[in-house]
């Protein structure tokens, strides 16, 4: 009867860690990461696009650049949005968001996961199930610690005209004000672009 009670409470941790995963990843990519911003509708201006890491902290460096590039270059569209981890690493974080839960549920229905593969118990894991409180802080900080390292892409590229101009990644980063200025003048003359700012767009 225990062991059936057992399969029941690993069954429902299974089915809960698939829920809860899935809302995480959900919650992942419509709260926590921005949508692409646009500032600026001028019709045919150039296209100044940053892609930058959000969990770095660097949403506050495209704001500022935001405002500074606005006031000098009124006519030049903005685009803004999160620069994604790479594939392998949203992989490796969902399926530790996922073990974290399900070990998590294990430690919480006290359920010995070594009975059911034949194998001896060992002690760290029996110090788990007498210290459940300690065991569950200790996994999901440690976890959440690692996955957020594995989403910090250091990321704060930049293109211009889906041209890349800038890459934190290759010269390790933020451009200056002024380096950034000088390759958006030095692309508008080679480029041979007038700008109306009259007519508030380009020609």
């Amino acid at each position: 009867m225990a062991v059936k009670l057992q399969l029941r409470c690993l069954l429902i941790s299974f089915v809960l860690c698939i829920v809860l995963s899935n809302n995480l990843v959900i919650s992942d990519s419509d709260d926590d990461v921005p949508p692409l911003s646009k500032l600026s509708q001028n019709v045919g201006a150039p296209t100044l696009k940053f892609l930058y890491c959000y969990s770095c902290g660097y949403r506050k460096a495209f704001e500022d650049y935001v405002t500074i590039i606005q006031k000098k270059y009124p006519y030049i569209t903005i685009e803004g949005g999160n620069f994604d981890a790479p594939p392998h690493y949203m992989f490796i974080t969902k399926l530790l968001g996922f073990a974290k839960i399900l070990v998590i549920m294990c430690v919480m229905a006290k359920i010995n996961i070594f009975n059911y593969i034949n194998r001896p118990v060992p002690s760290w894991w029996t110090w788990c199930l007498e210290n459940r409180f300690y065991t569950c802080l200790m996994v999901y900080f440690t976890c959440n610690l690692i996955e957020g390292q594995l989403l910090q892409s250091g990321a704060f590229e930049i293109s211009l005209n889906d041209v890349p101009v800038w890459s934190k990644l290759q010269t390790g980063r933020i451009p200056q004000p002024t380096e950034l200025f000088q390759i958006i003048d030095n692309y508008l003359r080679l480029t041979d672009r007038t700008i109306d700012l009259n007519n508030n767009f380009a020609k």
